[in-house]
Protein backbone atom coordinates (compact mmCIF):
# COMPACT_ATOMS: atom_id res chain seq x y z
CA UNK A 1 0.00 0.00 0.00
CA UNK A 2 1.28 3.37 -0.57
CA UNK A 3 1.93 6.30 1.87
CA UNK A 4 -1.54 7.82 1.82
CA UNK A 5 -3.58 4.56 2.67
CA UNK A 6 -1.02 3.49 4.92
CA UNK A 7 -2.89 4.98 8.34
CA UNK A 8 -6.31 3.58 7.68
CA UNK A 9 -7.62 0.19 8.22
CA UNK A 10 -9.97 -0.63 5.28
CA UNK A 11 -13.43 -1.37 6.77
CA UNK A 12 -15.25 -4.14 5.07
CA UNK A 13 -18.33 -4.42 6.54
CA UNK A 14 -21.10 -3.31 5.01
CA UNK A 15 -24.80 -4.41 4.02
CA UNK A 16 -28.40 -3.42 4.60
CA UNK A 17 -27.41 -3.16 8.64
CA UNK A 18 -24.86 -0.68 8.11
CA UNK A 19 -26.36 1.61 5.68
CA UNK A 20 -29.67 1.67 7.41
CA UNK A 21 -27.48 2.45 10.77
CA UNK A 22 -25.96 5.23 8.64
CA UNK A 23 -29.06 6.77 7.04
CA UNK A 24 -30.67 6.71 10.47
CA UNK A 25 -27.70 8.76 11.65
CA UNK A 26 -28.03 11.17 9.39
CA UNK A 27 -31.55 11.49 9.90
CA UNK A 28 -30.73 12.14 13.35
CA UNK A 29 -28.18 14.84 12.59
CA UNK A 30 -30.65 16.52 10.25
CA UNK A 31 -33.36 16.85 13.31
CA UNK A 32 -31.14 17.99 15.67
CA UNK A 33 -29.12 20.39 13.36
CA UNK A 34 -32.60 22.29 12.18
CA UNK A 35 -34.05 21.99 15.50
CA UNK A 36 -31.30 24.13 16.62
CA UNK A 37 -31.28 26.71 14.02
CA UNK A 38 -34.68 27.03 14.06
CA UNK A 39 -34.20 28.00 17.82
CA UNK A 40 -31.43 30.79 16.47
CA UNK A 41 -34.50 31.74 14.46
CA UNK A 42 -32.17 33.90 12.16
CA UNK A 43 -32.03 33.68 8.59
CA UNK A 44 -28.14 34.10 8.63
CA UNK A 45 -28.07 31.50 10.69
CA UNK A 46 -29.65 28.87 8.00
CA UNK A 47 -27.76 30.73 5.31
CA UNK A 48 -24.24 30.08 7.47
CA UNK A 49 -25.41 26.20 7.86
CA UNK A 50 -25.85 26.20 3.96
CA UNK A 51 -22.21 27.33 3.47
CA UNK A 52 -20.98 24.76 5.79
CA UNK A 53 -23.00 21.96 3.90
CA UNK A 54 -21.99 22.97 0.74
CA UNK A 55 -18.03 22.78 1.24
CA UNK A 56 -19.17 19.53 2.75
CA UNK A 57 -21.05 18.24 -0.71
CA UNK A 58 -17.87 20.12 -2.70
CA UNK A 59 -14.98 18.23 -0.68
CA UNK A 60 -16.92 15.13 -0.77
CA UNK A 61 -17.19 15.40 -4.45
CA UNK A 62 -13.06 16.49 -5.08
CA UNK A 63 -12.14 13.43 -2.61
CA UNK A 64 -13.65 10.78 -5.20
CA UNK A 65 -11.09 11.47 -7.48
CA UNK A 66 -8.65 13.51 -5.87
CA UNK A 67 -8.38 11.21 -3.00
CA UNK A 68 -9.49 7.69 -3.93
CA UNK A 69 -8.06 8.00 -7.41
CA UNK A 70 -5.09 10.16 -6.38
CA UNK A 71 -5.77 12.38 -9.14
CA UNK A 72 -5.58 16.29 -8.02
CA UNK A 73 -7.79 18.07 -9.92
CA UNK A 74 -7.68 21.83 -9.98
CA UNK A 75 -10.58 22.90 -11.67
CA UNK A 76 -13.17 22.20 -9.01
CA UNK A 77 -13.98 25.39 -9.35
CA UNK A 78 -15.10 25.21 -12.89
CA UNK A 79 -17.40 22.26 -12.25
CA UNK A 80 -18.88 24.32 -9.47
CA UNK A 81 -19.73 27.39 -11.45
CA UNK A 82 -20.68 24.83 -14.14
CA UNK A 83 -23.87 23.59 -11.66
CA UNK A 84 -24.37 27.77 -11.13
CA UNK A 85 -24.71 28.75 -14.53
CA UNK A 86 -26.99 26.00 -15.29
CA UNK A 87 -29.38 27.58 -12.89
CA UNK A 88 -29.12 30.87 -14.38
CA UNK A 89 -29.72 29.24 -17.15
CA UNK A 90 -32.16 27.35 -16.43
CA UNK A 91 -33.71 30.13 -14.67
CA UNK A 92 -34.08 32.53 -17.83
CA UNK A 93 -35.93 29.59 -19.97
CA UNK A 94 -37.47 28.57 -17.31
CA UNK A 95 -38.34 30.82 -13.99
CA UNK A 96 -40.69 28.63 -12.31
CA UNK A 97 -38.48 25.08 -12.76
CA UNK A 98 -38.38 23.88 -8.77
CA UNK A 99 -34.71 23.90 -7.68
CA UNK A 100 -34.37 20.28 -7.05
CA UNK A 101 -34.95 19.88 -11.48
CA UNK A 102 -32.17 22.34 -11.92
CA UNK A 103 -29.82 20.20 -9.40
CA UNK A 104 -30.77 17.12 -11.28
CA UNK A 105 -29.98 19.03 -14.46
CA UNK A 106 -26.73 20.20 -13.42
CA UNK A 107 -25.83 16.86 -12.16
CA UNK A 108 -26.07 15.86 -15.36
CA UNK A 109 -24.44 18.54 -17.34
CA UNK A 110 -21.51 18.19 -14.78
CA UNK A 111 -21.24 14.21 -15.09
CA UNK A 112 -21.12 14.79 -19.01
CA UNK A 113 -18.43 17.76 -18.69
CA UNK A 114 -16.51 15.09 -16.26
CA UNK A 115 -16.56 12.31 -18.75
CA UNK A 116 -15.11 14.65 -21.55
CA UNK A 117 -12.42 16.13 -19.33
CA UNK A 118 -11.52 12.81 -18.46
CA UNK A 119 -10.98 11.95 -21.97
CA UNK A 120 -9.00 15.14 -22.70
CA UNK A 121 -6.54 14.72 -19.43
CA UNK A 122 -6.48 10.94 -17.94
CA UNK A 123 -3.94 10.53 -19.87
CA UNK A 124 -1.70 12.58 -18.17
CA UNK A 125 -0.57 11.97 -14.94
CA UNK A 126 0.69 13.94 -11.73
CA UNK A 127 1.17 17.59 -12.08
CA UNK A 128 0.41 17.39 -16.00
CA UNK A 129 -2.97 16.09 -15.06
CA UNK A 130 -3.63 19.25 -12.59
CA UNK A 131 -1.91 21.81 -15.17
CA UNK A 132 -5.00 20.14 -17.67
CA UNK A 133 -7.71 20.23 -15.87
CA UNK A 134 -6.95 24.35 -14.40
CA UNK A 135 -6.63 24.85 -17.77
CA UNK A 136 -10.64 23.53 -18.68
CA UNK A 137 -11.73 25.44 -15.68
CA UNK A 138 -9.79 28.86 -17.79
CA UNK A 139 -11.50 27.76 -20.44
CA UNK A 140 -14.76 27.56 -19.19
CA UNK A 141 -14.50 31.01 -17.20
CA UNK A 142 -13.69 32.34 -20.44
CA UNK A 143 -16.92 31.47 -21.98
CA UNK A 144 -19.15 32.45 -19.18
CA UNK A 145 -17.69 35.67 -19.22
CA UNK A 146 -18.39 36.20 -22.94
CA UNK A 147 -21.76 34.94 -22.73
CA UNK A 148 -24.67 37.69 -22.47
CA UNK A 149 -27.28 35.66 -22.49
CA UNK A 150 -26.06 34.33 -18.61
CA UNK A 151 -25.29 37.72 -18.15
CA UNK A 152 -21.40 37.59 -18.96
CA UNK A 153 -19.13 39.40 -17.06
CA UNK A 154 -22.31 41.64 -15.35
CA UNK A 155 -23.37 38.72 -13.87
CA UNK A 156 -27.00 37.62 -13.47
CA UNK A 157 -30.02 38.90 -10.86
CA UNK A 158 -32.40 35.58 -10.02
CA UNK A 159 -35.71 36.14 -8.08
CA UNK A 160 -36.16 33.62 -5.38
CA UNK A 161 -39.43 33.22 -3.87
CA UNK A 162 -40.21 35.17 -0.42
CA UNK A 163 -41.12 31.61 1.36
CA UNK A 164 -41.05 27.60 0.78
CA UNK A 165 -43.94 25.41 1.51
CA UNK A 166 -43.59 23.57 5.09
CA UNK A 167 -40.15 26.14 5.69
CA UNK A 168 -40.36 28.83 7.79
CA UNK A 169 -38.15 30.62 5.17
CA UNK A 170 -36.58 30.00 2.15
CA UNK A 171 -33.25 30.28 3.40
CA UNK A 172 -34.25 27.18 5.58
CA UNK A 173 -35.15 25.22 2.29
CA UNK A 174 -32.29 25.83 0.72
CA UNK A 175 -30.40 25.02 3.93
CA UNK A 176 -32.64 21.92 4.01
CA UNK A 177 -32.05 21.09 0.18
CA UNK A 178 -27.89 21.49 0.48
CA UNK A 179 -27.95 18.78 3.61
CA UNK A 180 -30.39 16.42 1.79
CA UNK A 181 -27.59 17.09 -1.11
CA UNK A 182 -24.46 16.61 1.38
CA UNK A 183 -26.16 13.46 2.46
CA UNK A 184 -26.31 11.88 -1.22
CA UNK A 185 -23.10 13.42 -1.73
CA UNK A 186 -21.27 11.58 1.51
CA UNK A 187 -23.84 8.49 0.76
CA UNK A 188 -22.17 8.24 -2.73
CA UNK A 189 -18.57 8.77 -1.77
CA UNK A 190 -19.07 6.25 1.03
CA UNK A 191 -20.57 3.68 -1.38
CA UNK A 192 -17.68 3.84 -4.07
CA UNK A 193 -15.42 3.32 -1.33
CA UNK A 194 -16.62 -0.16 -0.24
CA UNK A 195 -16.87 -1.38 -3.66
CA UNK A 196 -15.32 -2.30 -6.83
CA UNK A 197 -14.56 1.05 -8.17
CA UNK A 198 -13.16 2.38 -4.69
CA UNK A 199 -10.35 -0.71 -4.28
CA UNK A 200 -9.81 -0.11 -8.16
CA UNK A 201 -8.89 3.55 -7.56
CA UNK A 202 -7.16 2.89 -4.25
CA UNK A 203 -4.87 0.30 -6.79
CA UNK A 204 -4.49 3.06 -9.13
CA UNK A 205 -3.83 5.82 -6.44
CA UNK A 206 -1.26 3.09 -4.87
CA UNK A 207 0.66 2.31 -8.19
CA UNK A 208 -1.09 2.50 -11.86
CA UNK A 209 1.35 0.63 -13.74
CA UNK A 210 1.16 -2.17 -11.06
CA UNK A 211 -2.39 -1.72 -11.25
CA UNK A 212 -2.71 -2.09 -14.85
CA UNK A 213 -0.52 -5.31 -15.04
CA UNK A 214 -2.95 -7.16 -12.69
CA UNK A 215 -5.81 -6.11 -15.06
CA UNK A 216 -7.11 -3.07 -13.48
CA UNK A 217 -9.18 -1.12 -15.91
CA UNK A 218 -7.61 2.09 -15.07
CA UNK A 219 -8.55 4.53 -17.65
CA UNK A 220 -12.44 3.03 -17.27
CA UNK A 221 -12.29 3.22 -13.21
CA UNK A 222 -10.76 6.83 -14.04
CA UNK A 223 -13.48 8.01 -16.44
CA UNK A 224 -16.38 6.95 -14.02
CA UNK A 225 -14.50 8.74 -10.96
CA UNK A 226 -14.19 11.98 -13.25
CA UNK A 227 -18.08 11.49 -14.24
CA UNK A 228 -19.35 10.82 -10.24
CA UNK A 229 -17.01 13.33 -9.16
CA UNK A 230 -18.33 16.50 -11.32
CA UNK A 231 -21.77 15.60 -10.61
CA UNK A 232 -21.45 16.06 -7.08
CA UNK A 233 -19.48 19.32 -7.81
CA UNK A 234 -21.65 20.61 -10.24
CA UNK A 235 -24.91 19.96 -8.25
CA UNK A 236 -23.19 21.22 -4.92
CA UNK A 237 -23.20 24.83 -7.52
CA UNK A 238 -27.00 24.74 -8.51
CA UNK A 239 -28.55 26.28 -5.54
CA UNK A 240 -26.36 29.37 -5.12
CA UNK A 241 -28.06 31.62 -7.63
CA UNK A 242 -31.09 31.32 -5.00
CA UNK A 243 -28.75 31.49 -2.22
CA UNK A 244 -27.10 34.64 -2.90
CA UNK A 245 -29.24 36.49 -5.61
CA UNK A 246 -26.93 37.03 -7.36
CA UNK A 247 -23.80 35.73 -9.11
CA UNK A 248 -21.06 37.02 -11.60
CA UNK A 249 -18.21 34.94 -12.88
CA UNK A 250 -15.79 35.74 -10.07
CA UNK A 251 -18.42 34.74 -7.68
CA UNK A 252 -18.88 31.21 -9.28
CA UNK A 253 -14.86 30.90 -10.31
CA UNK A 254 -13.98 31.67 -6.60
CA UNK A 255 -10.21 31.19 -5.40
CA UNK A 256 -12.20 30.57 -2.03
CA UNK A 257 -13.84 27.92 -3.78
CA UNK A 258 -11.36 26.29 -5.21
CA UNK A 259 -8.77 26.58 -2.36
CA UNK A 260 -11.08 24.71 0.20
CA UNK A 261 -12.81 22.31 -1.99
CA UNK A 262 -8.94 20.71 -2.13
CA UNK A 263 -7.75 21.82 1.15
CA UNK A 264 -10.44 20.27 2.83
CA UNK A 265 -9.94 16.56 2.25
CA UNK A 266 -6.67 16.94 2.38
CA UNK A 267 -6.87 18.53 6.48
CA UNK A 268 -9.50 15.90 7.01
CA UNK A 269 -8.21 12.83 5.43
CA UNK A 270 -8.21 11.94 2.01
CA UNK A 271 -8.47 8.35 1.95
CA UNK A 272 -11.34 7.46 3.49
CA UNK A 273 -14.99 9.09 2.93
CA UNK A 274 -15.10 10.71 6.24
CA UNK A 275 -12.03 12.74 6.18
CA UNK A 276 -13.66 15.35 3.47
CA UNK A 277 -17.19 15.74 5.98
CA UNK A 278 -15.19 16.66 8.98
CA UNK A 279 -12.49 18.67 7.15
CA UNK A 280 -15.64 20.58 5.66
CA UNK A 281 -16.93 21.24 8.96
CA UNK A 282 -13.90 22.29 10.73
CA UNK A 283 -12.89 24.82 8.50
CA UNK A 284 -16.42 25.93 7.07
CA UNK A 285 -17.27 26.70 10.45
CA UNK A 286 -14.51 28.32 11.95
CA UNK A 287 -14.79 30.51 8.36
CA UNK A 288 -18.05 31.43 9.52
CA UNK A 289 -17.01 32.48 12.54
CA UNK A 290 -14.35 34.70 11.22
CA UNK A 291 -16.71 36.27 9.02
CA UNK A 292 -18.85 37.44 11.47
CA UNK A 293 -16.07 38.44 14.20
CA UNK A 294 -13.30 39.30 11.81
CA UNK A 295 -13.85 39.64 8.62
CA UNK A 296 -14.43 37.59 5.36
CA UNK A 297 -11.00 37.83 4.07
CA UNK A 298 -9.13 35.52 6.77
CA UNK A 299 -10.80 32.74 5.40
CA UNK A 300 -7.98 31.92 2.81
CA UNK A 301 -5.56 32.78 5.54
CA UNK A 302 -7.21 30.26 8.33
CA UNK A 303 -7.28 27.82 5.45
CA UNK A 304 -3.54 28.36 4.67
CA UNK A 305 -2.42 28.13 8.48
CA UNK A 306 -4.21 24.89 8.71
CA UNK A 307 -2.23 23.42 5.50
CA UNK A 308 0.35 24.14 7.05
CA UNK A 309 -0.31 22.81 10.42
CA UNK A 310 -1.63 19.74 9.22
CA UNK A 311 0.89 19.00 6.50
CA UNK A 312 3.74 19.20 9.18
CA UNK A 313 2.44 16.99 11.80
CA UNK A 314 -0.64 15.13 10.30
CA UNK A 315 0.19 14.55 6.55
CA UNK A 316 -2.76 12.28 6.50
CA UNK A 317 -5.13 14.38 8.21
CA UNK A 318 -7.42 14.57 11.03
CA UNK A 319 -8.61 10.63 10.19
CA UNK A 320 -5.34 9.54 9.89
CA UNK A 321 -3.92 11.07 13.27
CA UNK A 322 -6.55 9.36 15.13
CA UNK A 323 -5.67 6.00 12.97
CA UNK A 324 -2.78 6.19 14.66
CA UNK A 325 -3.36 6.50 17.69
CA UNK A 326 -5.88 4.13 17.91
CA UNK A 327 -3.58 1.90 16.38
CA UNK A 328 -0.48 2.53 18.51
CA UNK A 329 -2.47 2.29 21.90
Amino acid sequence: MSSLSTPYVEDRRGGLPRTLVWLGLAAAIGVVLFTVLGRFNSEYAYLAAYGVLQYVVLATGWNILGGYAGYVNFGAAGFYALGVYGSVFLYKLFPDLPVPVMVLVAAGVGALFGLGMGYLTLRLRGVFFSIGTLALSVILHTVIVNWEFVGGARGAYIIRPEDAPFFSSYAAYLCALMFVLAVIAVAIARTVQHSWLGRGLAAIRDDETAAECSGVASLKLKLAATSLSGAVLAMAGAPFPFFITYVDPATAFSLTVAVNTIAMPVIGGMATWIGPVVGAVLIGSLQQLATVTISSSANLLIVGLLLVVFTSIAPFGIMGLLSRRRTVR
